[in-house]
């Protein structure tokens, strides 16, 4: 019996762990940031997706071109 309890509180814990973080991804994509929080993860089950996410942060960290003298302005 005590087997059997200590099986059904490793299974719960293990569930409610997968929640958690099933429920973080949820709000890291309607938010569109985390980037640092699920990094690491992206980074060990979805390498491209960890790709992207680096040369996506490369270009927001670009200025924009400033205009050239004699540019119209549109």
């Amino acid at each position: 019996m005590d087997g059997l309890v200590a099986l059904l509180m490793t299974l719960g814990i293990f569930g409610v762990v997968l929640a958690g973080l099933a429920w973080i991804a949820s709000r890291v994509r309607r938010r569109g940031g985390g980037g640092s929080l699920m990094g690491p993860f992206d980074e060990i089950w979805h390498p491209a997706a960890h790709r992207a996410r680096i040369e996506t942060d490369a270009q927001e960290e670009r200025p924009a071109p400033s205009p050239l003298p004699g540019d119209r302005l549109i």
